[in-house]
């Protein structure tokens, strides 16, 4: 067993610290992002990692970063055998990764070097990946970008959104990380250089992230929407005399759906499929039926301002919606 430390933020972190308990291992000190602000009253709201520790009795540091020789130090001396980090949010420096006696390990949602960065598991959804992973790496200065020692795969599945796939994702990783330091501690387990070839970024997810652009794909709009399910949400522009902002939670494409998805209401006709990409074709309790750059798209579930996630049906009965309105970039209205 080793003793380490643990740095982590969210529910995806919290499942690895958990299952990193359960192991066994010395847990010295849970390092997570400082409490923050947030809701409607703004009240600090403590990290998922930070509310399990406490429960777990575990000593909790919440350094505002990692720079000051001080904190070196601090982890120094705790005469640690490795550092786990999943998705902590804050940058470890050189000094840092030199602390523990046998390095610092990243539990990384992807299966690298696709996806290096910020948010991989939206990012492969959104780019219509069929398959993702966990890979636990060495971590170096570069961003994801150490040998890797274990990788773990996990299919995308068609109808799963960045929320369905963050949670298998959190429990594989928790299992791939207590069976690498298993592996560690047998020795049994090599770095291999990730492959040079390959490579893409899965860029921090933001609110320019969420509106639709009806003039892109319908498939790719299609895996947008998923992706963006739970965080950050897409959001299609209602062009009136006030633009109204609904979040689409659910879309499929009419004219050859995605493999799982069905075949929904019937595509409309050819001449309307020409209309503006983003103009409404049809309004009804199958869909809210929309032309876009390329094929049609029937939205399904939608919430408007204020108001709950809905099917379709429900949705227009109590948010009027007509034939020829037209949905449109922010920039355009």
């Amino acid at each position: 067993m080793f003793r380490i430390a643990f740095a982590g933020t969210p529910g995806f972190a919290a499942s690895a610290l958990a299952a990193l308990a359960r192991a066994g291992h010395t847990i010295a000190v849970v390092l997570t992002q400082p409490d923050r602000p947030a809701g409607r009253g703004k009240a600090l709201q403590t990290s998922p990692v930070k509310q399990l520790a406490l429960s777990l009795d575990l000593p909790v540091w919440q350094p505002a970063t990692l720079r000051d020789p001080a904190a070196v130090q601090r982890l120094a001396d705790e005469r640690l055998d490795l550092m786990v980090v999943a998705a902590y949010g804050l940058i470890l420096p050189e000094p840092v990764l030199a602390v523990p006696r046998l390095g610092c390990l990243n539990i990384h949602a992807s299966l690298l070097p696709r996806w290096r960065g910020a948010a991989p598991i939206q990012r492969a959804i959104e780019a219509g990946d069929t398959e993702t992973g966990i890979t636990i790496m060495q971590m170096d200065a570069g961003l994801d970008t150490g040998p890797m020692l274990s990788v773990w795969r996990e299919p995308i599945h068609a109808d799963d959104t960045g929320g369905t796939l963050h949670d298998r994702l959190a429990e594989l990783g928790a299992r791939a990380i207590v069976d690498a330091l298993a592996g560690l501690e047998a020795g049994r387990l090599r770095p291999v250089a990730q492959p040079t070839s390959g490579v893409s970024y899965a860029h921090k997810l933001g609110k320019a992230d969420s509106p639709l652009d009806f003039s892109m794909d319908a498939t790719a709009l299609v895996d947008r929407i998923r992706a963006f399910d739970p965080v950050p949400g897409a959001v299609a522009l209602l062009a009136r005399a006030e633009p109204v902002p609904v979040k689409v939670w659910r879309a499929v494409r009419l004219d050859g759906p995605a493999p799982g998805e069905g075949t929904g209401p019937a595509a409309p006709a050819a001449d309307n499929a020409r209309l503006p990409a983003g103009t409404v074709l049809s309004a009804d309790a199958d869909g809210l039926v929309v032309a876009c750059g390329d094929g049609v798209l029937a939205l399904t579930e939608l919430q408007k301002p204020g108001g709950k996630r809905l099917p379709v049906a429900e949705f227009l009965r109590g948010f009027r919606v007509q034939a020829g309105e037209r949905f449109t970039l922010p920039e355009t209205t």
